[in-house]
């Protein structure tokens, strides 16, 4: 297991590797980028930036999509997996959004995630990249650099790598430490055939879980 020294460590060679990672989801408003983040679920982000532009340019306000059924929004995402359920998801969230909250995007963790098909790391990604507030949204990539590298065991569940990651790093970095992660996840450290002749972690992650995808 890598001590907190190692984990800044990595991370910081992260960052300088990739230093201008950060969302690739494109959005105009907060409501617009909780839109985008939940169809983001087992789909690329630029995928999801292909669909949202007629999506937004229809659905411009909570109310406005509060106020049709699903099978209305299922053309405007149809390219997206899932579709059917993020349909429903989009038209319920946007209820809620409008009866719950005044047709604003909640600014709390426990409130966003009473929105349907909001689960913790897309309020965990909300509450960072709308509104400022100290979050370290754990996906796919984040979590299999996080095992691969020893950071944590290589069974650890999304909250305990979330909650070791919060722990060692300091608050006001767990964003670009997030954003780092998933740039390296996403080019280096991939699922399938990892860079591995030329990633400079590879001395502290050699002896660790390389099989873990």
């Amino acid at each position: 297991m890598l001590s907190p020294e190692e984990i800044r460590y990595a991370i910081t060679i992260m960052r300088q590797t990739y230093p201008d990672a950060g969302t690739t989801l494109i959005a105009d408003t907060n409501y617009h980028f909780l839109l985008a983040t939940i169809l983001s679920a087992q789909s690329t982000d630029q995928s999801v930036n292909e669909v949202t532009p007629a999506l937004f340019a229809r659905f411009p306000s909570p109310a406005d999509l509060a106020a049709v059924e699903p099978e209305d929004v299922e053309p405007y995402i149809k390219r997206l997996g899932l579709y059917r359920n993020k349909a429903r998801f989009l038209v319920k969230t946007s209820q809620q959004i409008v009866t719950d909250f005044n047709g604003e995007v909640p600014q709390t963790l426990k409130e966003l995630m009473s929105l349907s098909g909001v689960g913790r790391k897309v309020a965990d990604v909300v509450l960072a990249e709308c509104f400022n507030i100290p979050a370290f949204p754990v996906d796919t990539h984040v979590s299999r650099v996080a095992r691969r590298l020893r950071m944590v065991e290589p069974k650890a569940t999304v909250l305990t790598i979330e909650k070791k990651l919060m722990e060692v790093i300091p608050p006001e970095h767990w964003l670009d430490a997030h954003h780092s992660m998933i740039f390296w996840g996403r080019y280096m450290c991939t699922s399938r055939k990892p860079k591995c002749e030329k990633c400079p972690l590879l001395a502290i992650c050699e002896t660790g879980q390389s099989n873990v995808i």
